[in-house]
């Protein structure tokens, strides 16, 4: 698994429009621009794609769609962002007939928070229903896993292959390479992608590996190769990209800069808004910078 999920692994968005609706076909552009560009695998229906906004049936639409456009190239991850256990394994077997590499699943989401004993009966009952291996997305934060939680699940629970840290904490991160060694620790932590890779993740899922993926790839590969002068020449102008983005929209502003590498434009989910003029101006001058 630390083979297979390794390097730029970006979270799709979801093509809706104006009114809010799915529109069917409009992911494998966006998917072949992903591949295109140097990701390594694809993450459907994780928090950049708007997955907690998806009914059941536009789940399995759109993980079937995105499925049949990857068609084998890279490996390819579920988001599940749900409440409750069986619905976590509910949504898995939509997907009967798909061969998943790994499940992205977020801790419970909502106002209520499970002890330690619960969440990781959470984790282990998922894996055993479903037999796919899981990597945890820890972002949640009034449901935030502390280290020791972490390490203790992926003790106790075979089928959890790793993390996906996204609390802005690098220490965290450092502590989990260091103490689990043998498992995949990627970054969520857009604006520490550079010291994430150069301390040992094994790649990044994130809002920048899916809104400009070719560079976040010229980056994991810098510091692959030791070349540090080219990846913080790159970090420093991602972090200057990253800073015109609003984390509250974060989807609409990801839709925006893949429009500007030639993807079509779709909107976010209301009540989330498209990027105003205002902002697109300020979004598209750090762009321009980053490209240079």
């Amino acid at each position: 698994m630390k083979a297979k999920l390794r390097g730029v692994l970006p979270p799709i968005t979801m093509p809706f429009n104006a009114q809010g609706e799915l529109v069917r076909g409009g992911l494998k552009e966006q998917i072949d621009f992903l591949i295109n560009a140097g990701a390594s695998a694809i993450v459907v229906g994780g928090s950049t794609g708007e997955g907690h906004t998806l009914s059941d049936e536009e789940f399995r639409q759109a993980l079937h769609e995105a499925y049949e456009a990857n068609n084998g190239r890279v490996p390819f991850i579920a988001g599940l962002i749900v409440n409750s256990t069986r619905q976590a394994i509910a949504r898995v077997k939509m997907l009967e007939g798909m061969k998943l590499d790994a499940l992205q699943v977020t801790p419970v989401h909502y106002l209520f928070k499970p002890d330690d004993d619960a969440t990781v009966r959470h984790f282990r009952e998922i894996y055993e229903a479903t037999q796919i291996p899981i990597l945890i997305y820890n972002v949640i934060p009034w449901n935030y896993l502390s280290l020791e939680l972490m390490k203790r699940i992926m003790d106790e629970v075979p089928g959890v292959v790793g993390m996906k840290q996204s609390g802005g904490d690098l220490k965290s991160v450092s502590d989990l390479l260091l103490r689990c060694p043998e498992k995949v620790i990627v970054s969520g932590v857009d604006a520490l992608l550079y010291p994430g890779f150069a301390i040992g993740c094994q790649g990044a899922i994130s809002a920048l590996t899916s809104a400009v993926p070719s560079v976040v790839t010229k980056l994991f590969k810098a510091v692959e190769q030791n070349d540090h002068v080219t990846a913080r020449d790159i970090h420093f102008r991602l972090n200057d990209l990253w800073s015109q983005l609003p984390h509250d929209n974060l989807p609409a502003c990801v839709k925006y800069l893949q429009s500007l590498q030639g993807v079509t434009l779709y909107q976010p989910r209301p009540p989330m808004q498209p990027v105003s003029d205002a902002l697109k101006a300020n979004i598209k001058a750090a762009f321009d910078r980053l490209m240079r």
